[in-house]
């Protein structure tokens, strides 16, 4: 099953780059947030952007 594009299973299977820890699944705003790095990776037409400069800081 897909998820905006995105194999809900492999984004599951998805750590931080920064910090290895596990990141949740936002579906609504389309992204992975890494609370342990303080981030935000945004998922573009299906597809993680698992690169530190393309996420958002979070509040």
């Amino acid at each position: 099953m897909t998820e905006g594009g995105a194999d809900r299973r492999m984004l599951e299977a998805l750590v931080c780059p920064m910090t290895h820890q596990t990141l949740r699944y936002d579906a609504e705003a389309q992204e992975l947030i890494s609370k342990a790095a303080g981030l935000a990776y945004p998922i573009r037409n299906g597809i993680p952007i698992m690169l530190e400069h393309e996420a958002r800081e979070l509040d």
